[in-house]
């Protein structure tokens, strides 16, 4: 069985979790805590990042796009997969993706996991200024996909792909620490509710982080 080196709210470790959870894989969870620098997570990383894929005699797969790639060439279905055929789909996937794990990641996520998960852990306190500047940031992403799904069904076009997984993985870390406001986002939050209601999300439900415990209606499929 494939075993995940991850932390429950990296967005990029949900991404993975979701793409094996989707494509029918179970898969053995090693929570972690990357900012520890743990030595055991050092050996295999020098970064001292996740997700870190280990399965069989492979070498480790490091990074979310490596093992994004090795899920997708070990384990596609043979019945259509994430990543679309057809070379315009696949593109825009793509450049939806590289928006969720780079720009939306670089101005709202870190900060925020930084501030409320990552300082919590380490005895500090979370900046409010810098927590305000992210939200803010968040809501101009919002307005953004507000705008693609009022004219589309899925991030990337008329067929779920790996972008949507990727934006609803990063939505789902925020939204456990009770930082969407979906209100002012109702196209992205009837997205959203498509997607939570998918088999594959079950398991990033019920994840709870000690000491913190989930936003009201994270859980809820009807929120």
């Amino acid at each position: 069985m494939p075993r995940l080196l991850h932390h429950k709210l990296d967005p990029q470790s949900r991404l993975v979790r979701l793409m094996f959870a989707e494509y029918g894989v179970a898969l053995e969870l090693e929570d972690i805590r990357p900012w520890t620098r743990d030595a055991h997570l050092l050996e295999i990383n020098p970064a001292a990042t996740v997700p870190i894929l280990i399965e069989g005699g492979e070498p480790p797969v490091v990074g979310s796009l490596a093992v994004l790639h090795a899920i997708e060439d070990r384990y596609r279905p043979k019945a259509g997969g994430l990543i679309p055929e057809k070379p315009a789909l696949r593109a825009e996937m793509w450049r939806l993706l590289e928006w969720v794990l780079i720009k939306l990641n670089d101005e709202v996520t870190r900060y925020i996991l930084e501030e409320k998960i990552v300082k919590r852990d380490q005895g500090g306190s979370p900046d409010p200024s810098v927590l305000r500047v992210a939200k803010a940031n968040l809501s101009e992403h919002l307005s953004y996909f507000e705008w693609l799904f009022a004219t589309r069904h899925w991030v990337g076009g008329d067929v779920m792909t790996l972008a949507d997984f990727g934006l609803a993985a990063h939505l789902s870390s925020l939204d456990y620490m009770g930082d969407v406001l979906w209100e002012k986002a109702p196209e992205t939050r009837n997205w959203y509710a498509r997607i939570k209601s998918r088999p594959a999300f079950r398991a990033l439900l019920n994840d709870r982080v000690v000491g913190m415990p989930a936003a009201a209606g994270y859980a809820d499929l009807d929120f």
